[in-house]
């Protein structure tokens, strides 16, 4: 499969959806947002899933762009002090919607992020795709989606094409009972809207296999001595550990704290643990420790060993050659080339359909086309559709484990994957 490749898209519907509004001729120029944490330790997960966007676009405008127009990317970092910020991503939206430009938005990284702009974009319209968001409740109507979508609650806004928590949490409780052969884990989560979720439904599942929760601990993001709740913990004799969260919320200091406290036992996570090499400063792995790395495993919420990997991973390093710190592809690239692909092939069906659309009904078309559930694309994750809520027919898993030795400097090594698809 070919890294450029339009979907399998439908005419009809474009024409109403982007019917020409009778303003000004579109841009020469359109903008694609990106929307990510991108600055100090956050960077270890922005910038390998911006780059991932950024190959795309260029790929895209080498090949003449898209109906005759360039593609710009519009990256807007969201992190402050090193860590997402839901208010400065609510600001990012905001600077999206008032450049009539923008066509869509790739990200954010972070759930709680989502959950402040969604409803920013859905009363204005603007799309989101997120490569790496898993909350339940940023999609599905039980789960309190419907709340984010007051103002045009039959206009969908968003999609992601990261499967959620109600199968990342479980999927790694199954692989800690059945694989791992745990029975007895200690659980910490950040306290935030994803760490918190995503360890809920850990613990759901672990206890329905027969498992046992030894101590549940919630530690804010801002926690910076774990050492108090290391021994309480380690007190239960537990034998293995799952932290619900991500390495800015202090991951990478937990991990630390508990090999130097000698609490050896498996160190299990989400995908928010799972950002970089050894050498990407910020990294569970660079902050940690590579030893001290040793023995611990995440979930994705993708597929990790997707059809066009070999020929993806050769473009972003080449691309990518002259980034010393972020010259591989992190565990969202592959998605954000994904989301990025969908929103250009959504637009070229919107320009097919009406050459002289303006800017404010590209925008529309590109949101309404997206969401159509009857659209499919063909992206280098494999064919790609969503339900109604904006969830991936492609809801795959992925799991990692730490190789000290990998890259010199330790890394996440693929081990395997499942998809959950119904």
């Amino acid at each position: 499969m070919k890294l450029r490749a339009i979907g399998a898209l439908t005419f009809a519907a474009v024409f109403v959806a982007a019917g020409c509004s009778g303003g000004p001729a579109a841009s020469d120029t359109l903008k694609l947002g990106v929307s990510l944490p991108l600055s100090g330790n956050a960077a270890a997960d922005g910038q390998p899933t911006l780059k991932g966007a950024q190959l795309a676009v260029e790929q895209r405008n080498a090949a003449g762009g898209v109906g005759g127009k360039k593609i710009e990317v519009l990256a807007l970092d969201h992190a402050v002090n090193g860590k997402y910020n839901e208010q400065q991503g609510a600001q990012d939206m905001q600077t999206f919607i008032g450049d009539p430009a923008v066509i869509g938005i790739v990200g954010p990284y972070n759930s709680a992020v989502a959950k402040v702009q969604i409803p920013i974009g859905n009363k204005a319209g603007l799309l989101q795709c997120s490569p790496a968001n898993t909350n339940m409740g940023l999609t599905i109507p039980e789960f309190g989606a419907a709340d984010l979508r007051k103002d045009n609650p039959t206009k969908n806004n968003y999609v992601r094409v990261a499967a959620n928590d109600t199968i990342q949490g479980p999927a790694m409780a199954v692989y800690a009972f059945n694989t791992l052969g745990l029975k007895n884990v200690m659980i910490i989560d950040d306290v935030t809207t994803f760490g918190k979720g995503v360890a809920d439904t850990f613990e759901a599942k672990f206890k329905e296999l027969g498992g046992t929760i030894t101590e549940r601990v919630g530690a804010p993001a801002d926690t910076t001595d774990f050492n108090g709740i290391i021994t309480a913990g380690a007190a239960k004799n537990p034998d293995g550990l799952y932290y619900g969260g991500v390495v800015t919320s202090g991951g990478g200091l937990l991990l630390k704290q508990m090999r130097q406290a000698g609490m050896d036992v498996p160190f299990l996570g989400p995908d928010g643990i799972n950002n970089g090499n050894g050498d990407a400063k910020g990294s569970l792995i660079n902050i940690a420790g590579k030893e001290a790395a040793a023995n611990s495993f995440s979930t994705v919420a993708a597929i990790g060993d997707f059809p066009a990997k070999a020929d993806f991973d050769a473009a972003y390093k080449e691309q990518f050659k002259a980034d010393k710190e972020f010259n591989v592809p992190g565990a969202y690239s592959g998605p954000a080339y994904a989301c990025t692909t969908i929103i250009l092939d959504a637009l070229d069906g919107v320009l097919k359909a009406n050459p002289t659309a303006d800017n404010a009904a590209i925008r529309e078309g590109v949101r309404a086309w997206v969401t159509d559930p009857s659209h499919s694309f063909d992206t280098v994750l494999g064919e790609t559709t969503f339900d109604p809520n904006g969830d991936t027919s492609q809801p795959y898993i992925s799991y990692y484990k730490v190789d000290p030795a990998a890259k010199g400097n330790g890394d996440w090594v693929f081990i395997e994957q499942q998809n959950f698809a119904k």
